[in-house]
């Protein structure tokens, strides 16, 4: 009777932590580059009451079925999906550096200890320097320009992250200012998410292996559009209906447990 009370507590908890995670995809539905994320459970261990295959003593037959009971559910991972999110149209101001990975890889910013972070957020801004940096400031590797609002009238970038910038009205003179490398892992679900739409490597992760866009399996580059995140609403709503179920049932089966329990202690008055 006790050990449904803790299995079904198990289950609570472990509902507790998908809904979360749900609830958290839901919030970043709107944000750019955003990889929504997955929970995935085991069961715990077992008490086997009756081995598989164990001797009878009366005929000395072996059992072809076991007596085994489980303890419960836990969460094993919370993993991101990277799939490719929906591109969207943003501004065509010719000084406008919205960017989009169309495929693999990642831009590569940097932080202000020196090391290097990794998104899939390509809304860049130009700074005080003329350099391509993130919402927060960061630095985007290759994308040191320099850019001159005085001379330059627009900024120009290609699918192979090459950048130019644009010094006459008709856009026909361009020179070369800068060169955008993505970065790819071989377990991107390995990388750890610490905020700000970056990423970092880590030892499940592997390291990063760099290269040109569009080129050796790289994605590539739009500008002036950005990747929505790939929250899918229905998928999520559909999964906190049956998440909410799941408390729920896991719920009754303590309600139950405590009602047999109150049934045996009535049992002498």
């Amino acid at each position: 009777m006790i050990r449904s009370l803790w299995t079904s507590a198990s289950g609570m908890h472990a509902q507790q932590l998908s809904i979360d995670v749900i609830a958290n995809n839901l919030a970043n539905v709107n944000t750019t580059g955003f990889k929504h994320s997955r929970t995935n459970f085991q069961d715990l261990l077992y008490q086997n009451l009756r081995e598989v295959g164990s001797e009878t003593s009366q005929t000395g037959t072996q059992v072809p079925v076991g007596v085994q009971i489980g303890h419960g559910v836990k969460a094993a991972a919370v993993g991101k999906d990277f799939t490719q999110g929906s591109p969207v149209a943003t501004s065509q101001d010719p000084l406008n550096t919205d960017l989009m990975v169309l495929g693999q890889g990642f831009f590569q910013v940097r932080l202000p200890n020196g090391d290097t972070a990794y998104t899939r957020d390509g809304s860049f801004k130009i700074d005080k320097d003329g350099n391509m940096v993130t919402a927060d400031g960061y630095p985007l590797i290759g994308g040191e320009i320099a850019l001159n609002p005085t001379t330059h009238t627009g900024i120009s970038i290609g699918a192979n992250g090459s950048i130019g910038l644009v010094t006459n009205q008709g856009g026909t003179n361009i020179t070369t200012a800068g060169q955008i490398e993505l970065a790819r892992f071989v377990n991107p679900a390995g990388l750890v998410a610490v905020g700000n739409n970056l990423f970092k490597e880590s030892v499940a992760s592997g390291g990063a292996t760099t290269g040109l866009p569009d080129q050796d399996g790289m994605g590539a580059l739009k500008q002036h559009y950005l990747e929505q995140s790939n929250v899918s609403m229905v998928t999520e709503m559909v999964d906190m209906i049956t998440t909410q179920r799941a408390y729920e049932m896991a719920s009754k089966g303590i309600r139950t447990a405590d009602d047999m329990m109150g049934l045996v202690a009535s049992l002498k008055r």
